[in-house]
């Protein structure tokens, strides 16, 4: 490995032993999520130089950090302060964003179901917001009336199907998805310059292709398509009214090791030989990369609550599944994740068979018989007492908790492992375990004789 990927898991290692010393999780909070800050402000910095190598001095470029991938406040607040914005695709997560200090010229606003009144909210704030179909942009004329200058820059998403990646789900490019004006159908590309042509205030384009399991050159390609078009529009109408293009994220991460392939820098690298008028100067860029800033950073550690066998397979119950790890659960060839075995004190586990490992089951703690985060994976013999760490579940894993059985969310925790000792790890929260009584309140107590009562 790189210098980076071994400073990366010697943080890790640290962090897991502290974990534990300083009474994070056990019986009673025995799971518990793990962010590395250093990994997270590492990733920043190079998105950022990744994209100032390319661009033209002086061209805006506005990184928005996806919070689907994080709907965490601290975490946006620490993106933020690393001089990213923030794309939102809900009042949840616009409210989230404001909640973190992101100011609204910093905030894009993409979602294919936005309201009136979500758009309402977002011209009044001066929100960016990228218009999904031509019954929305029907929607937000409506709405900047008469006025040349909109309070907030407006766009519209097109689908440049150029086709899907290695997972459907993650695909938002292909020929029937169900984001954006699809470019390629019949008339829709003619209906896209005229659609600017007679609205002078609509001056931003935006593509998304996908995310994991899509090649840089199919992003790259759908990229180029939204350029194309921007170069046809702004021609047709005499002038550049379209001034930015809202490329998007996507960028997939490494799940095999802790390798981080590929880089910002291969795909701003890419993008500059495929597209090189991108980078100009004409064209303020936005960017929306979400999992790859956070993925690498975040660690899911589990308490093995019990250990069995059934017909010859040893089984290792956690307390870490579906509820956290959902797409591993339901689509593992998709979504497999490492595992990494350490004892009841946090340090790594060794010993087993000849080489040190036994083909076991990860099990959560679910009651359906798929609640699996591996299957039949060498590690360590596990014992009743040691932890499993789920690795790269810095994005997705902590914020869109799955509440089967009402298992509760579970905490979550910043950390700074940057000494070279356990002792030197320090920690924050970033959200405290949901309690019991939380749980109780989402789910109606305070309406229980509601149903009761009605005849």
């Amino acid at each position: 490995m790189t210098s980076k990927p071994v400073a990366m898991a010697a943080r890790r290692e640290r962090a897991v032993r502290a974990a534990v010393e300083q009474g994070l999780l056990g019986p009673d909070q025995p799971v518990v999520g793990l962010l590395d800050v250093a990994g997270i402000r590492a990733a920043a910095a190079e998105l950022r130089a990744a994209f100032e190598e390319v661009v033209t001095p002086g061209t805006p470029v506005l990184h928005a950090f996806a919070v689907k991938a994080a709907a965490l406040v601290p975490v946006l607040r620490l993106l933020a302060d690393e001089g990213l914005g923030c794309e939102v695709a809900s009042p949840g997560e616009l409210a989230l964003a404001r909640a973190a200090g992101v100011t609204p010229d910093r905030i894009v606003l993409d979602s294919p179901a936005k309201t009136p009144g979500e758009l309402r909210e977002a011209l009044d704030l001066g929100i960016a917001v990228n218009a999904d179909n031509p019954q929305e942009l029907d929607r937000l004329g409506e709405l900047v009336g008469d006025r040349a200058d909109p309070p907030a820059p407006l766009g519209l998403r097109i689908n440049p199907q150029v086709g899907g990646g290695s997972i459907d789900a993650m695909s938002t490019a292909t020929a029937t998805s169900k984001f954006g004006v699809a470019l390629q159908d019949p008339g829709a590309r003619e209906w896209v310059v005229r659609a600017f042509a007679e609205r002078p205030w609509l001056t931003r384009l935006h593509a998304h292709v996908g995310s994991q399991g899509c090649p840089l050159e199919l992003m790259t390609a759908g990229i180029r398509a939204a350029y194309e078009l921007a170069e046809e529009i702004n021609g047709a109408v005499g002038r550049q009214q379209i001034d930015a293009l809202d490329i998007g994220g996507g960028l997939p991460v490494n799940f095999a090791s802790d390798e981080i392939t590929p880089t910002y820098r291969e795909y701003a690298q890419l993008l500059r030989t495929t597209v090189p008028g991108l980078f100009d100067g004409r064209y303020k860029l936005v960017t929306e990369f979400g999992r790859s800033l956070l993925a690498k950073s975040g660690l899911v550690l589990a308490r093995v609550e019990y250990t069995k066998s059934a017909g010859g397979r040893p089984i290792a119950v956690t307390h870490a599944g579906a509820q956290l790890a959902t797409r591993t659960v339901f689509a593992p060839d998709a979504w497999p994740l490492r595992v990494l075995a350490y004892d009841a004190e946090g340090r790594p586990k060794a010993g087993g068979s000849s080489d040190g490992q036994v083909p076991q089951d990860i099990a959560g703690p679910c009651c359906f018989a798929g609640d699996l985060v591996a299957r039949d994976r060498p590690l360590p013999e596990l014992a009743v007492g040691d932890l499993v760490g789920l690795l790269d579940t810095g994005a997705y894993y902590f914020s869109n908790h799955f509440a089967y059985n009402s298992l509760p969310r579970p905490g979550i925790h910043g950390f700074d492992a940057t000494g070279s000792t356990g002792d030197e790890v320090r920690f924050a929260t970033v959200r405290e375990p949901q309690t019991v009584d939380e749980i109780v309140a989402e789910s109606g107590a305070a309406h229980a004789l509601g149903l009761s009562r009605l005849r």
